[in-house]
């Protein structure tokens, strides 16, 4: 009797011990992955300048190469360069569809308020600024475009699906319990109605009508001559020359050199552009975030069944 209370004691000694070894592993562990965080983020990274051709005074240039979703890194370097004296005029080279309405109005806005300030913003079109692209294009002091690039598709389109029949069919029923008529309009657990139709061709005009009036303003056309135009066609950058919105035909040579001469720099410019150093711990959780979870999620954040957003966006 006295040997097994022995042995039923040193299970239960074994089994604390181990489960505090256990528990102090995870809790380090969790600390580590605590102050790690807190020091990537304080310290993780930072942005400097790289030199892409050397010359005399600098030229800044930025890259607006993405479907637009978010206009935090282009407001930032915009802020920078404007701020910083030894950047004597900036670039801004534009590849993109669009994308939201929000980000590309933001983006315009700064823009349009670093060419306010003074400094000159040479804009230049390779393949395609269209919608969103043109309308952040419209805050500079010129537009540039290949004859062959892509301009235009002025408007806003709204889209989204309904699985309504598909989670039927799965025998999965959804209840919505809603304030208003209207609180869960573009869902897409349900069919749309008219009054859905006509609550989202409103806020489709009144977003055009914001388009319309910066288009018109910048490039100095007329509403009356600007809307048979801005139906959402694209158009090449000679026609959009033609019909005057854009400044000149050209290559992003030929805007090194109008902004070089704009900006008073006599002989060739120093070109540079923003470059990102990141830390080994940023790296590291940035690998974690781009597990196959986050990427799932990502995937369906991105998916057509959000709910609805305005975009200025040439569909393909």
């Amino acid at each position: 009797m006295e040997t097994q209370k022995k042995s039923n004691g040193a299970r239960w000694f074994w089994g604390i011990f181990i489960s505090l070894i256990v528990f102090a592993i995870i809790f380090c562990g969790l600390a580590f992955l605590y102050f790690a965080s807190v020091i990537a983020k304080s310290g993780g990274s930072s942005y400097e300048y790289e030199t892409v051709r050397k010359g005399n005074e600098k030229i800044a240039i930025v890259n607006l190469d993405f479907t637009i979703l978010t206009s935090e890194s282009i407001i930032r370097q915009f802020r920078r360069y404007r701020d910083d004296k030894s950047i004597k005029a900036i670039i801004l080279r534009v590849n993109t569809p669009g994308g939201g309405v929000a980000a590309s109005q933001e983006m315009y806005e700064e823009v349009k308020r670093t060419r306010d300030a003074g400094k000159p913003v040479i804009v230049s079109i390779e393949s395609i600024g269209a919608s969103g692209g043109y309308y952040v294009s419209c805050g500079g002091n010129i537009i540039i475009a290949n004859p062959g690039s892509i301009v235009g598709s002025i408007g806003v389109i709204m889209q989204y699906m309904s699985v309504k029949e598909l989670i039927e069919k799965l025998g999965i029923k959804q209840t919505t319990i809603k304030s208003g008529e209207l609180k869960d309009a573009g869902s897409p657990f349900r069919d749309v109605n008219q009054k859905d139709i006509e609550y989202f061709q409103e806020i489709i005009n009144d977003s055009y009508d914001q388009f319309l009036e910066v288009v018109s303003k910048e490039r100095k056309i007329s509403l009356e001559t600007l809307k048979p135009i801005a139906n959402g066609r694209v158009f090449t950058g000679k026609q959009a020359k033609n019909l005057k919105l854009i400044d000149s035909l050209g290559t992003f040579e030929d805007a090194v050199k109008i902004a070089a001469s704009i900006a008073g720099i006599n002989g060739e410019p120093t070109l540079v552009k923003e470059k990102l150093h990141r830390g080994f711990l940023e790296l590291f959780f940035e690998s974690l975030s781009n597990s196959g979870i986050n990427k799932l999620k990502n995937e369906l954040e991105e998916s057509y069944l959000k709910l609805p957003i305005l975009q200025y966006k040439f569909e393909k």
